[in-house]
């Protein structure tokens, strides 16, 4: 790992991160067990110099979006410690990550999507019926990853310029999105897959619709069974959001999404690595760890079939 320059007020910052994390997460047994987890890697993160100046303030800040942004910066961190990290040009500017694979830049850009419009979904409530809201939980993932393809490229509307025009990105790096879907879990239980059962973050990027069986209507005797072909969902206004960026030729120069649900609760929290088969720069297998890895294999024209490698 390469050397970095260790801010003086160390110590203060993890007093603070401590104090704001024991109100927040008060309470003794699994609730301190999980404060005190919490509260080591986010040191970690601090005393390695790696996390930006303006982590502790925003962490500790009591916006909730801005807290789950930076917890999921440190928890990424944490899996990532023991790669070889690049130097940065401007500390604080650029996506969150650089890693160094051999000769090639591997940059890591880490969102974590709010749960807008998930409902009741989010706690388990006793005799409360209910159903997953796979649209919604779906859409939060087009969006995440929407916006930071944006960051990459640029805003469609051509007014904000992207990583790749400022030259803080080169056209020769690997660009890899990191989604923390930690909070859109349902009460304890991950939401990392969708309807399909494939990863939310297969499905942004694939069309990849439910699985369904056909049935002789006159025999009821059954045919075969495939995934529902699905190009696009509604958002509650109507509007269609796209569900197939790895198969549009302009996202070329994203590697990756490394979906996750990491929020330091237990020792096993799921991940899943989506190649994108159009990539310019492609990413290494297993470069990142994660227990699914998928890639789309052409099987035809204009066909791929999605097959999980580990």
């Amino acid at each position: 790992m390469a050397q970095q320059i260790i801010p003086a007020d160390v110590s203060r910052h993890t007093l603070c991160i401590a104090q704001f994390l024991e109100c927040r997460f008060p309470g003794e047994g699994i609730r301190k067990d999980f404060r005190e987890k919490l509260t080591r890697i986010c040191y970690a993160f601090v005393e390695s110099g790696f996390a930006d100046s303006k982590f502790v303030s925003e962490l500790t800040s009591g916006l909730n979006e801005k807290f789950w942004s930076r917890v999921s910066e440190a928890l990424i961190f944490e899996r990532l410690r023991e790669k070889e990290f690049g130097t940065q040009h401007v500390a604080g500017v650029g996506p969150d990550f650089l890693l160094q694979n051999r000769n090639r830049k591997v940059w890591i850009e880490v969102i974590c999507p709010q749960p807008i419009g998930i409902g009741n979904w989010l706690e388990i409530q006793i005799n409360v019926p209910y159903t997953t809201p796979h649209d919604a939980i779906l859409l939060r993932w087009t969006s995440a990853i929407k916006e930071k393809i944006e960051k990459l490229l640029g805003s469609t509307d051509g007014r904000t310029k992207g990583y790749l025009k400022t030259g803080i990105v080169e056209d020769t790096d690997i660009y890899v999105i990191a989604v923390n879907g930690c909070q859109m879990r349902h009460g304890p239980f991950s939401a990392l897959h969708g309807i399909s059962q494939f990863p939310y973050a297969a499905e942004a990027v694939f069309p990849i619709g439910p699985y369904q069986l056909k049935i002789d209507k006159e025999t009821l005797k059954f045919i075969r069974s495939s995934y529902q072909e699905r190009l696009s969902i509604s958002k509650p206004n109507g509007a269609s959001v796209p569900t197939y960026a790895f198969l549009d030729p302009r996202n070329k120069m994203i590697s990756a999404i490394w979906a996750v649900d990491f929020n330091a609760t237990s020792n096993h929290e799921p991940s899943a690595l989506i190649h994108n088969p159009n990539a310019v720069n492609k990413l290494p297998r297993g470069f990142l760890l994660s227990d699914e890895e998928y890639i789309a294999i052409p099987c035809g024209e204009d066909e791929y079939q999605i097959e999980r490698v580990r």
